[in-house]
């Protein structure tokens, strides 16, 4: 039996996973080896949840420093690389609280389902050419219909808390997810018209020639400044963040919360920025495809010494830096000027954007 090591490629990782897998099936047989993939497929997704959480506090905090003109996390650690590790720790020892006339089951199961919608999600998005758990024939439809799932746990949060601040959060939460998932819906079908295809490794290789937001016309470029928003809104993060309003309703819909069920709701806020990102990345950037320009061999044979992998998590970095600057730039928006934003602008711009996007894929004026 050859080391699995051996066929190791940072370009294509189908050869890769392809013999781990089989290495898994030789060592304990079809079913148990099958068993043994999926626990290691969801160890690494834990991992890497983890290490995200821990990175992206840490790198908001010097963002969120930047735009205000101070320093940010300095003193555990070098330049404050350790204080998310304290906070972590300090999650961990703190004590879980829960009021006393709250629904007990609920309250507890409820951070829980906050976080089983990002792990299902992470798991249809294509890290690098063969780096994905499910290439789905739907799979941009299944990132739509599970990423709903969250919204679900945030009311469950809010109700059995048994604190009108927390309903008044959760409430508003789910009245803002529901509205703006619209948006995000339409603007990804945007790009889908162009495609033909909802199956992600079909809407990356689509843009092997240049990707979509180039190539799509205006109506790309609409479509990416109304996802952009509508995600941003949907994830409740600033200045879309009145479900978590701290100079009305305290904390929002995780008030009562404390110690590990808190981090929950605060790492899965940071993995679900990085899917929103993700998705942009993957559907307006052409996730992993490098950039070429035109026939200039020499540039486009140069991008292409770059892994794939690694252009995937450049263009995340650089969209997540700009929700980042979103936030931190705008001041918070009231709840009737949050919906009237999606039901009376975004909305509208989006479905009329979606059928001239439509007769431009119909008359192949696309690039």
């Amino acid at each position: 039996m050859k080391p699995v090591f051996l066929k190791f490629s940072l370009y294509d990782f189908s050869e890769w996973i392809k013999s781990i897998h089989q290495w898994l099936i030789e060592l304990a047989g079809p079913t148990i080896g099958h068993l043994l993939g999926l626990a290691l497929v969801g160890t690494c997704f834990l991992l890497f949840t983890a290490l995200l959480g821990l990175s992206v506090v840490y790198i908001e905090r010097k963002v969120c420093a930047f735009f205000q003109q101070r320093l940010g996390p300095m003193r555990v650690g070098p330049y404050g690389t350790a204080q998310t590790v304290a906070d972590i720790i300090k999650l961990l020892f703190k004590e879980p609280t829960m009021t006393k006339e709250s629904d007990k089951f609920l309250f507890m199961l409820a951070p829980f389902i906050i976080m089983i919608a990002p792990f299902m999600v992470l798991a249809a998005i294509p890290f690098a050419k063969g780096l994905h758990v499910m290439d789905l024939n739907i799979g941009l439809f299944f990132i739509l219909a599970v990423s709903s799932i969250g919204v679900t746990g945030i009311l469950l949060a809010g109700w059995s808390s048994n604190n009108k601040y927390s309903l008044i959060g959760a409430m508003r939460s789910g009245a803002q997810i529901v509205s703006y998932e619209l948006s995000v819906a339409l603007s990804l079908l945007t790009i889908v018209v162009l495609t033909g295809s909802l199956q992600l490794s079909e809407i990356v290789a689509s843009q092997a020639d240049g990707w979509w937001i180039f190539k799509g016309n205006f109506p790309a470029i609409v479509a990416f400044i109304v996802f952009t928003i509508a995600s941003t809104a949907e994830t409740n993060r600033g200045p879309f963040d009145m479900a978590e309003a701290e100079s009305e309703i305290t904390a929002g819909f995780h008030t009562e919360y404390s110690g590990i069920k808190f981090a929950f709701f605060f790492l899965a806020e940071y993995v679900n920025l990085f899917i929103v990102s993700a998705v942009a990345a993957t559907v307006f950037f052409g996730g992993w495809m490098p950039l070429h320009i035109g026939n200039i061999e020499f540039f486009n044979n140069a991008m292409d010494l770059i892994p794939p992998i690694v252009w995937f998590f450049m263009k995340i970095a650089v969209i997540m830096f700009l929700v980042m600057w979103f936030k931190w730039t705008f001041p918070r928006l009231r709840i009737d000027q949050l919906l009237t934003l999606e039901w009376k602008y975004l909305l509208p711009i989006s479905v009329v954007n979606l059928l001239l996007m439509s007769f431009i894929a119909l008359k192949g004026w696309h690039f």
